[in-house]
């Protein structure tokens, strides 16, 4: 018979054995967390402190036409290896991808640090894209292999916190550390932090049994992404090339090209890079084609915003800097607000009706900009301008959701990578599209505002292709 104290005592040791293993358990979660933001926020603030320490850079290497090249090569090798990273992820595991992404992205910055001349910055600012690529992909892919549904929703906000700080922080961080410290200072302070998020990363992210192997890699399919991805850089990057028919045209044509041989080739491949059962699930078809309407509309007006605050409602390139600072206050707010509010109402079909609505509402506000009397200009282009962000920044949030709360578990890294292929994409045909209408347009100062008229007629084309059938936002016991 045994012993009543000693079946409390083996209780009371099973019961703390439990709870340890669970803090246990909770703390590595925790960590595998930490390390991809931490991985997403080096990825996302670099870009903006770069282009805000451009101009000391510039006056230094004496860069001339050369400083396009110095955000182009990043923009390039993020968007031609954001797929491929994808697919390794699946394949290899997210610990594999964020490591060999940290070490990348590290060995970069310093390169870009002790750079020589203009040819090294832009190669080691072409390799810090491929790094930043893989820390972004594998960020957004890993968070949904890491939390069920439920968690996820509430783990949104500290990646919206992400986006803000370093949409935020990063221009006047950019330009302080550039003119207190030096320009290089910008890339050697990515060392330490480097450092750290491996450390974090080793420690926490788990390792995951491969699926797959390399041997079957699709090595044509990266090609056609490389080849396209490059043209649409080119044309997505530079005015003058959008702006320019005989050079956006040759570009536009490869593109489409490439494109054509990749749809192709990945219906034929054995280990796709975008594997073709993606488009077969209604709510991730529905998805990119959204995310691409989104994409040329909103991402690929950028460029004409400025412009036609400046010719429709008088602003000043001084103001004009100002103003622009609604589009991201009206970008961290709405996320803010649906981070918290999603919790209550995960009816996402709802959210992407009202991101489409706040986009189309901002650009037609822009568009009528020119019949407006300048007091009148001003505050509608504040409204406007923060719509327009509200949309970006809340169909970013809900479209990713929806590919990550469809998408299977073994392909999650692939639809992550192809919905931000899909973006970069349709960023870099608007801005190609809207440049030749501004070119063509027989009104020059009108221009701008057609071009915001257009995009927000062809946003409404959204409506017709919204994600609708979308999973329930609830746990499913998902998880590493």
């Amino acid at each position: 018979m045994i012993d009543a104290s000693y079946t409390h005592t083996l209780c009371g040791v099973n019961t703390s054995a439990n709870e340890t293993k669970k803090r246990t358990s909770t703390l590595a979660v925790n960590l595998s967390f930490a390390a991809l933001l931490l991985g997403l926020l080096m990825a996302q603030l670099d870009t903006n402190i770069v282009v805000a320490a451009l101009p000391v850079v510039s006056q230094d290497l004496h860069l001339g036409a050369g400083v396009a090249g110095v955000t182009a090569s990043t923009l390039l090798t993020v968007t031609v290896f954001t797929p491929v990273w994808g697919k390794l992820g699946d394949v290899l595991g997210r610990r594999f991808t964020f490591v060999t992404s940290v070490l990348i992205f590290g060995l970069a910055s310093l390169l870009c640090a002790v750079a020589p001349s203009v040819a090294v910055l832009i190669a080691g600012r072409a390799l810090q894209g491929i790094g930043a690529g893989g820390l972004i992909v594998t960020a957004v892919s890993g968070v949904a292999v890491i939390f069920d549904r439920e968690e996820l929703v509430r783990r949104q906000i500290w990646v919206t916190l992400v986006f803000g700080i370093s949409s935020l922080a990063g221009p006047p961080a950019g330009g302080f550390m550039a003119s207190a410290w030096g320009w290089r200072s910008i890339f050697y302070v990515n060392l330490p932090i480097c450092v750290i998020a491996l450390l974090v990363g080793v420690w926490g992210l788990p390792k995951e049994p491969s699926r797959g192997s390399l041997k079957r890699f699709d090595y044509p399919g990266a090609l056609a992404i490389a080849v396209a991805g490059s043209a649409l850089v080119g044309v997505g990057s530079s005015s003058t090339i959008a702006r320019t028919p005989a050079y956006a045209v040759p570009l536009v044509v490869v593109m489409v090209l490439a494109l054509v041989f990749l749809v192709w080739r990945e219906r034929r491949a054995p280990e796709p890079l975008i594997p073709p059962s993606v488009f077969r699930i209604k709510a991730l078809r529905e998805t990119l084609v959204t995310t691409l309407l989104i994409g040329i509309t909103l991402f690929g007006t950028f460029t004409f915003v400025p412009l036609a605050l400046h010719t429709g409602a008088s602003v000043t390139t001084e103001a004009v800097g100002a103003m622009l600072l609604a589009l991201t206050i009206g970008q961290l707010v709405i996320v803010l607000f649906f981070s918290v509010l999603v919790r209550r109402n995960r009816n996402l079909a709802a959210w992407t009706v009202l991101s489409l609505v706040m986009g189309v509402v901002g650009l037609a506000l822009l568009t009528v900009l020119p019949l407006l009397p300048h007091a009148a200009a001003i505050p509608v282009a504040v409204v406007g301008l923060a719509l327009a962000g509200a949309a970006l920044g809340l169909s970013l949030q809900v479209l990713t959701l929806i590919g990550q709360a469809t998408a299977a578990p073994e392909q999650i890294g692939q639809v992550m990578g192809t919905i931000t292929f899909t973006r970069q994409l349709g960023g870099a045909v608007g801005a190609a599209g809207f440049g030749w209408i501004v070119l063509l347009a027989p009104d020059g100062a009108a221009a701008p505002a057609v071009v915001l008229g257009i995009a927000a007629v062809l946003l409404m084309t959204a409506f017709l292709s919204r994600p609708r059938e979308i999973p329930e936002l609830k746990g499913d016991g998902g998880g590493w």
